[in-house]
């Protein structure tokens, strides 16, 4: 009788899939630089994306990534709610803005885009539903999806941000691209 070698079967099996968060997480720390005190930055110094005006606690400047993780799942993920969003390229893009914005502010352009009621800034089980039954909108010869307006939404913010606060400027170039290279 012929012995059934399991270690060999193993190598075939998948490997198991990364969490939603584990892979934005993955791509939020891309765009997010190391160690950065920029004298235009309002966050003052920040390390992997995390600011010592919103974290005053944190010693920023031997922060670790795996605590830097920590802080966007605890203070970010969690609270914006983004599992079961059905599209991931989109809870990618809803989790960044909210990272590099503000998550209420990210939350409320989803929201405003697919017309969840209230405009809260809480991703809820209403605006949950709205966002995954959301179908594409026909307009000017093209199709949209919640992707591509959520997209042209940040486009606006920061393009209207920097022109509201010149000292900003210097940021925007660095934002825009921000948008085009935020995918997995």
């Amino acid at each position: 009788m012929a012995r059934i070698n399991f270690n060999l079967i193993s190598i075939f099996k998948k490997k198991p899939k990364m969490t939603l968060f584990a892979r934005c997480i993955k791509v939020v720390m891309k765009s997010e630089g190391g160690y950065v005190w920029h004298k235009s930055d309002p966050g003052g110094e920040t390390k992997f994306g995390i600011a010592k005006k919103y974290f005053p606690n944190e010693d920023i400047k031997n922060l670790t990534k795996v605590r830097a993780r920590e802080l966007y799942y605890k203070h970010f993920w969690k609270p914006m709610n983004l599992e079961g969003v059905n599209s991931e390229p989109l809870a990618l893009h809803i989790f960044d803005f909210g990272v590099n914005a503000g998550r209420s502010r990210s939350i409320r352009l989803i929201q405003g885009i697919v017309g969840a009621v209230p405009i809260d800034g809480i991703c809820g089980p209403i605006t949950k539903g709205r966002i995954n039954s959301f179908t594409p909108i026909e307009k000017d010869s093209g199709t949209y999806t919640a992707l591509d307006m959520f997209k042209e939404g940040r486009k606006h913010y920061y393009v209207d941000l920097a022109n509201r606060k010149p000292e900003l400027q210097v940021f925007l170039n660095g934002w825009l691209n921000r948008i085009e290279k935020t995918k997995f």
